[in-house]
């Protein structure tokens, strides 16, 4: 056994990138002994799903699912499920779990997430006892889903992308929503620009945006509803409430292990644990080094989880290392609409917005770009434009040339007047 061809491989992780990476491990070729922990009782299932086609009732736990079949199917790997690790020794290459359990293991692949943030609540009553549901477990999404069915009003907190998702999920139910951000938009980690878009979209469906609002607290009302008490005075009541404020990477259980633990668990370039021989992170939990950039960086996003998975996977099979060096690219649904993102922006980027004439109607995309150069993309509802503007920031391309391409594939591309939106008064970054 060598550290680049373990014979024992432990996965501790059952979302997305646990999930693929063990799949990978066996396409790449491993015939060793393959274990994967998860802390939840359920199989592995998809969460981009849960605050969209599962909320509301279009699929359901089976459609979801990220391993074919039921619990007693040959998925090529052992499950322990409903068994959270509580403990990993590196040095006798160990990992315990809640029960007690020791398993050992000769190359370890952390991909244990992140959990939601909770909002607070009054003194002596947990928010568990209030109307609040996050939408990131199967088991809790399902009764949000029940609830939105009753068609009563629902107050999202968080603009990201769980609670903008969320908020167009409960519109489209028929249940009054109001989203409420502490920033000046949705979406505001996008851009102003894309924030005041995605806006008009939520408000163009039914949903009441209120921005700036940042919330002190919920307390329950004597009806089962929820009160929602913002900064500036003003409360909000509904039958519901769906929280969307961030996320913290699960990593307490690594604490005393000795790995380096800053916002995630720290890694080079290529996914692997400095100063831990044999161990290394995916996912959303992953703070990895970022070569272009020259520093570490954490992205929860589906895609990225994925890439890293058959990364270390290779990695592990071949002894083949390669920096993670992906195109930065996202997506969200909202309301019908596909948005998506490639690059990354920063607040002192020129900014472009157009309105895109196509054969099938008209698309929305915002250009981002520094010295000449484009840094990122956002178009609405137009996959192809995303196509060509990944393509052309993969390759380095200056902004002309992106914006003739993008042209090329319309009838009209005309530039777009986002001043007179109430979203961007005071707040261009």
């Amino acid at each position: 056994m060598t550290a680049e061809r373990p014979e024992r491989v432990l996965v501790v992780g059952s979302s997305v990138a646990g999930v693929r990476t063990a799949q990978a491990l066996r396409a790449e070729g491993h015939t060793g002994e393959l274990t994967l922990v998860g802390a939840e009782p359920h199989l592995p299932y998809d969460k981009p799903p849960l605050s969209k086609e599962f909320l509301a009732g279009t699929r359901g736990a089976e459609d979801i699912r990220l391993l074919p079949g039921g619990p007693e199917a040959d998925h090529g790997f052992t499950l322990r499920l409903g068994r959270a690790a509580v403990a990993l020794d590196v040095e006798r290459r160990r990992v315990r779990l809640a029960d007690g359990e020791l398993l050992g293991y000769d190359a370890l692949v952390l991909a244990t997430g992140v959990r939601p943030r909770t909002l607070p609540a009054p003194v002596g009553k947990p928010v568990t006892e209030l109307p609040c549901f996050t939408v990131r477990e199967l088991s809790e999404s399902a009764e949000l889903a029940a609830r939105l069915a009753k068609k009563e009003p629902v107050i999202v907190v968080g603009g990201g992308f769980i609670g903008a998702e969320a908020a167009a999920t409960a519109a489209a139910l028929g249940c009054p929503t109001t989203l409420a951000e502490s920033g000046p938009a949705p979406f505001a980690a996008l851009g102003p620009e894309v924030g005041a878009l995605l806006a008009g979209l939520h408000a163009d469906h039914g949903v009441e945006v209120l921005a700036g609002a940042r919330v002190n607290r919920v307390e329950p009302l004597t009806d089962g509803w929820a009160l929602v008490r913002l900064d500036d005075g003003r409360c909000l009541e509904a039958a519901t409430v769906i929280v969307g404020i961030g996320c913290v990477p699960n990593t307490e259980w690594l604490e005393s292990s000795g790995l380096g633990l800053n916002d995630g668990v720290v890694t080079d370039e290529y996914c692997a644990v400095p100063g831990a021989d044999g161990v290394w992170a995916v996912g959303d939990v992953s703070r990895w080094y970022d070569r272009r950039t020259g520093g570490h960086r954490r992205v929860e996003h589906w895609t990225s989880a994925t890439e890293q998975a058959a990364l270390v996977a290779r990695a592990l099979v071949t002894g083949e290392r390669r920096p993670f060096d992906p195109v930065p690219y996202l997506w969200s649904d909202q309301h019908g609409v596909k948005l998506q993102m490639v690059g990354r922006r920063s607040a002192d980027d020129h900014v472009q917005a157009f309105t895109a004439t196509t054969p099938t109607g008209d698309r929305k995309v915002v250009l981002y770009s520094r010295d000449g150069r484009l840094t990122a993309a956002v178009t609405f509802g137009w996959p192809r434009g995303c196509m060509t503007a990944r393509q052309a920031w993969a390759k380095g391309a200056d902004i002309a040339d992106v914006t003739a391409r993008l042209a090329g594939l319309t009838t009209a591309l005309t530039p777009l007047d986002l001043s007179s939106s109430t979203y961007l008064e005071g707040n261009r970054a």
